[in-house]
This record gives structure tokens, sequence and C-alpha cells, in this order.
């Protein structure tokens, strides 16, 4: 790329951001940078996942969510909009199974995996103190549920905690 002039390099990023959604998506946030407005998108996507028409309950599909936050990593927005879609995203199931009842075992695991995954996230970039009453909030909410899914959700918060 160092060896192309301006106007290549311009033209190959045109002829780029034509060919490509994820490049245009990207780009476009590259130069003007709104982490709470794509979050606000990505937060409406997954809640859809669990969601639909007047709250209507869903099967989440937790490869796309997964998709999803891998897609918002990409955009390299601040550590704290990540750490917040991360949890928001545990939330949504948190809320459907609260909301609905219990679920099968593999709704719980794969939940409980998202969750390690959050708290792991928001412990590097030292969120703890900032998310742990929400995390908190969360758990509490879903002691009602089977499978033993909040004491696994407590044993990982445990796990990283620092009060």
């Amino acid at each position: 790329m160092s060896a192309l002039s301006k106007e290549q390099v311009v033209d190959i990023m045109l002829q780029l951001y034509d060919a490509s959604k994820e490049a245009s998506v990207w780009l476009e946030f590259y130069m003007e940078p709104n982490s709470d407005a794509e979050l606000e998108k990505y937060k409406k996507t997954i809640r859809n996942q669990f969601f639909g028409r007047n709250d209507w309950p869903k099967d989440p599909s937790f490869r796309e969510c997964n998709k999803l936050i891998t897609s918002f990593k990409e955009l390299v927005p601040d550590p704290h909009a990540i750490a917040d879609l991360m949890l928001y995203y545990v939330e949504q199931g948190c809320s459907l199974t609260a909301q609905y009842g219990d679920y099968d075992d593999p709704f719980y695991t794969a939940l409980e995996n998202n969750f390690n995954k959050a708290v792991k996230f928001i412990s590097i970039n030292g969120l703890m103190p900032e998310y742990s009453p929400r995390m908190k909030k969360m758990i509490k909410s879903v002691e009602c549920c089977g499978y033993g899914f909040p004491d696994t959700l407590w044993d990982i918060y445990y796990e990283y905690a620092e009060d």
C-alpha cells in the first residue's frame, strides 16, 4: 500500500467500500466513530434474537448473537461499549427465562459461557467496579431459575469479583 499513490489508495478504498458491506460499515465507523449509535443498533438486533413482536419470546440464535458481538468488536469501539453489549446479550437471555420460565440445559450453558466471556473482558479492562452492580442485579433476577443457573453465574462472577 505504501508504494501506491494517494489516488490509487483512494480508488482501492472506494472499490472496497462498494464491494463489501462489512468494509463499508467499518470505514464509516472509522471516519466518524460513534460507539453509542452503533451500540444501540447492535443491542436492538440482539434483543430481536430473544424477543419478537410485542416482546413475545423467541428461540434465540446464540450463534447469531456471538457473530454480532464479534462484529461489534471489529469496529474497535471503546471497552465500555464492548462490555455493555456483551453483558446486554446475557441480560436478554436472563430476562427471557425470568419472564417465561425454564429453558433447556443448552440454553443456560450458552448464557453461562457468554457471561464468563463478558466478566473476563470486564475484569481484564478494569471495569468491574462499574459493571458489578449491574451483574449482581442480573443474577438476582434469575434466582428462581433451574438447572443451577444462578449458582453458576454467581460462581463466574466471584471468580473475577473484587468485592
